[in-house]
């Protein structure tokens, strides 16, 4: 496996509007795959939201629940906002939808990172946006949906960055 420093590390930021439902999912589905993959010292994951309304709150109790059920860790995780200097210290920010994208995009005066959409990296996925559950209350249907753009991201920088 190829290594490299601290410094040179893949970041990876999954934000969502509150990061409390889909972002943090997203985080630790990406985390567990990366763990799985023996990448965790190349590869450094995080997770925010465009706004602050749950800052220091732990994820909602619905994407706790079903990581519980898939047997995936979310310890230490609490919400943020995305920050300033999210865009200079990340390579990938990946935007839960279209909205976010945008917003995303307003925010980032000197973008370094790669903002993309993920459900852009699963073409045959029907759904383009990866729909808020904290409104739909269907966590299956995002966990699914989180499951095929996390494979896509990771084979995605598996490829651009060598790993």
């Amino acid at each position: 496996m190829k290594r490299i420093d601290h410094e040179n590390r893949v970041g990876v930021l999954f934000v969502c509007l509150g990061n409390i439902c889909r972002s943090p999912m997203a985080e630790a589905v990406f985390r567990h795959r990366v763990i799985k993959a023996q990448l965790q010292e190349l590869i450094t994951i995080d997770s925010a939201g465009t706004g602050n309304w749950h800052t220091g709150k732990p994820p909602h109790e619905g994407t706790r629940r079903i990581l519980d059920q898939y047997g995936i860790s979310y310890e230490g995780q609490k919400a943020r906002q995305v920050a300033g200097d999210d865009f200079t210290r990340f390579d990938y920010i990946v935007a839960m939808d279209g909205q976010n994208e945008q917003d995303l995009r307003t925010l980032a005066s000197r973008a370094d990172a790669r903002i993309i959409k993920l459900m852009d990296l699963v073409p045959e996925s029907l759904l383009k946006d990866v729909p808020d559950p904290y409104y739909t209350g269907n966590f299956e249907e995002v966990y699914d949906l989180l499951t095929a753009g996390c494979s896509a991201l990771l084979e995605l920088i598996r490829r651009e960055k060598g790993l």
